[in-house]
């Protein structure tokens, strides 16, 4: 479902899309992997890595479980020398794969794990933004989600287990974005990730967000916005999710919330991927059918 805002001004409306979730209230769980899976949609569609997220982790850890059973197997005495040559030479190629890719696992446990830490401190998160670009004043796409807690969340703690109804709206959260054509205009060269979170000044994070009262984009930019609601709540949306970082200073004065940046960024040059040989095919039997075109939601 599409809705507008900016009606009655003079500047232009922005479409945003609303997704709604069966689930009696938007958890911490929820929406960590909702932002986690957005992340890795937009790094592969602005073919910043090969392939989907999930399939690059699966690569990275059986280089680990590899390596390890070669080691185990070169310590056997009765082993061949030509075999032994081998190992040795295949644990050297392992090696220098898991070189390459350590550095940008690391920044993505990192910053998976600051995003955690975050939800723990602040579970009714109103507002994420996914920049893509050098810088987030200047970006070359922007991505809002924004969260109506119009049913406020437990104050249970979030497990950050990925359930079945996670798994179904982070896939709604990508169709939606892939039916609005989110990374046709991209091009392979090197950028930067950045994840922007609208929280309270009471948010106490310093070696994870750093506050970026005055944050704002370029009003050339024109957001890929996604707004999530349970279906229970009804129509009403919080106003507190309306707000348009382009056109205003990023500061909600009512609720006493500003911007946070995370203090890591991601960037993945691909001229070092060359380690990774999966493909996307479990990505494209997810979201399109045999004719290439975007499959019907199934739930």
């Amino acid at each position: 479902m599409e809705s507008t805002e900016g009606e009655g001004s003079s500047e232009p409306e922005i479409q945003f899309t609303e997704i709604e979730t069966t689930a009696e209230c938007l958890d911490g769980s929820l929406i960590f992997h909702v932002v986690k899976d957005t992340i890795g949609f937009i790094l592969y569609m602005h073919q910043q890595i090969p392939s989907i997220l999930q399939d690059i982790t699966l690569e990275f850890d059986l280089m680990h479980t590899e390596y390890k059973e070669l080691e185990v197997d070169l310590a056997k005495t009765e082993l061949k020398a030509s075999l032994r040559r081998k190992h040795i030479g295949r644990m050297r190629e392992v090696k220098q794969g898991i070189r390459k890719m350590e550095k940008f696992m690391s920044t993505i446990s990192s910053l998976q794990t600051a995003l955690q830490l975050l939800i723990s401190q602040i579970p009714n998160i109103n507002e994420v933004i996914l920049v893509l670009g050098t810088s987030p004043i200047r970006p070359q796409h922007v991505y809002q989600l924004c969260f109506s807690h119009a049913n406020p969340a437990p104050s249970a703690e979030a497990n950050f287990i990925k359930g079945k109804t996670a798994e179904g709206l982070s896939r709604k959260a990508i169709r939606a974005l892939i039916s609005k054509d989110a990374g046709s205009s991209s091009y392979p060269g090197p950028t930067k990730l950045i994840l922007m979170v609208k929280a309270p000044t009471s948010l106490n994070l310093p070696l994870h967000f750093l506050p970026k009262r005055d944050f704002r984009y370029s009003k050339k930019i024109v957001p890929f916005r996604l707004r999530f609601r349970c279906r229970t709540q009804g129509l009403k949306i919080d106003e507190d999710h309306n707000s348009l970082p382009g056109r205003s200073t990023g500061i909600d004065s009512s609720n006493d919330l500003i911007w946070y940046r995370a203090s890591l960024h991601l960037t993945y040059l691909l001229c070092i991927i060359i380690v990774v040989n999966c493909c996307s095919s479990e990505f494209r039997s997810n979201y399109f059918g045999s004719n290439g075109k975007l499959r019907s939601p199934s739930m």
